[in-house]
């Protein structure tokens, strides 16, 4: 009899087992197939064949560095020597950089480590040590160029242009202008642009300017006007910066606070235990599923073309897509409340605004706290992408950075920025936290 009965049993488990590790060994096949897909559907070979190494390595040396531009328009003879080539950054004339020097129609820039650049009448020459001279004269309609055959990888040449690119700067040469691009390390007029009295001094003399110097304006401070010329740099634009940070911290603030105002009485119409009509609940989950099943940024484009843009666009569209969030979770943090103590209000003789209040929402308020702490601190960071979509915040200023294709290293301070911002905003969340739910 016990042979009878542990023969089926012994094969049941057998094939359980089978089955087991026929799946054991089935799942990772198939990650590995649906891999193998993605890498040829993606044309991941194809991707490390167009990746252009060099243009990355020069986009990194923008972030941390700043470049200078020596520009000659060959038609009239014009020498600009500009920070960025931006006008707020141009040198004014007898205030040139100790490493161009300009005589007659002849300018001389020396880049370091041998490399000399020579504009003139005649067309341009760069010396490059190790390799020789490059000389480049306008003839006819197109450009002669002069170099040591054969031409390397890093000088690119054609009828009309004629790029250089070495490890100390890169030179460009068309009939129109020549132009020379210095690299130097740190973020060049971050705090005093070249108009300022206080740009070129040292730390030491800026404090013995503010604390004992003689004044430079005779209506105010050395130390106000060291603070007006940075709060008012047109490179930086650092007013402008903070505003945009108060913008986007504005925007996270609005719109988590408003869907935790919207969403905490909707959040008792989906709850089982405090809205008994079954097809009201329905219809309030299935709101709130609809309202977050469609992406912050949907909503966003979708409320900027009814509203405008805006920072307060932004706020809705976030108010908007949390509500749904929130609502879900409200609603499930209700239905698990302990019902003793709704008992022991309703046994005072309470109404049921009395025992909402005092039985029901001191015990849902720390898990309501944190979620609400929590999305602050992630909207902080949507804020961003959201203000890039509405023109507000750290986002809008971001983007037209990026568009410029040449202020990277503007990219990088707001990237910083972004980056300080959500860890202050994170030990703030957390602190808040710690001193509402645990005291």
């Amino acid at each position: 009899m016990t042979a009878t009965l542990s023969s089926p049993l012994s094969e049941q488990i057998t094939a359980t087992f089978a089955r087991r590790r026929l799946v054991a060994l089935a799942v990772p096949v198939v990650i590995f197939a649906y891999l193998l897909y993605t890498f040829f559907a993606f044309d991941i070979p194809g991707l490390a064949q167009r990746a252009r190494l060099d243009n990355a390595a020069i986009l990194l040396s923008d972030f941390w560095s700043h470049k200078t531009h020596v520009t000659r328009n060959n038609r009239t003879g014009d020498v600009v020597v500009a920070i960025e080539g931006e006008g707020k950054g141009t040198y004014p004339p007898g205030k040139m950089p100790d490493w161009v020097s300009i005589d007659g129609g002849v300018t001389t820039v020396d880049l370091g480590t041998g490399h000399i650049v020579t504009y003139d009448d005649a067309g341009a020459r760069l010396v490059v040590p190790g390799y020789g001279t490059i000389d480049i004269r306008p003839e006819g309609n197109g450009l002669a160029l002069t170099a040591p055959e054969p031409l390397p990888k890093w000088i690119n040449a054609s009828d009309t242009r004629i790029a250089v690119t070495t490890p100390a700067g890169r030179f460009n040469y068309t009939k129109s202008k020549v132009e020379t691009f210095r690299y130097q390390a740190g973020w060049e007029l971050f705090f005093f642009t070249l108009d300022s009295p206080f740009h070129g001094k040292s730390l030491l003399q800026l404090v013995s300017l503010a604390v004992s110097g003689d004044r430079v304006y005779p209506d105010r401070s050395n130390f106000s006007a060291m603070v007006q010329d940075v709060w008012t740099n047109q490179m930086w634009r650092h007013s402008d910066v903070v505003w945009a940070l108060f913008e986007t911290v504005l925007m996270a603030f609005l719109g988590t606070m408003g869907a935790a105002i919207v969403a905490l009485p909707l959040g008792f119409l989906a709850a089982r235990n405090f809205n008994p009509l079954g097809p009201l609940r329905f219809a309030f989950r299935r709101l709130f599923d609809f309202i977050r099943g469609v992406d912050g940024l949907i909503w966003t484009i979708i409320l900027s073309r009814a509203f405008g843009p805006g920072p307060m666009t932004g706020a809705l569209a976030m108010a908007v897509t949390d509500t749904g969030s929130f609502g879900k979770m409200f609603s499930e943090a209700l239905e698990n409340i302990d019902e003793k103590q709704v008992e022991g209000i309703r046994s005072t003789g309470a109404n049921t605004l009395q025992r909402a209040r005092f039985g029901v929402i001191p015990q849902v308020t720390p898990v309501l706290l944190s979620q609400v702490l929590y999305y602050l601190e992630s909207n902080t960071r949507s804020a961003t992408v959201i203000g890039a979509i509405v023109g507000g915040g750290i986002g809008l200023l971001l983007t037209q950075a990026i568009q410029t294709q040449k202020d990277w290293e503007e990219v990088a301070y707001y990237m910083t920025l972004i980056v300080l911002m959500v860890m202050a905003m994170d030990s703030l969340s957390g602190w808040l936290r710690k001193r509402l739910i645990k005291g």
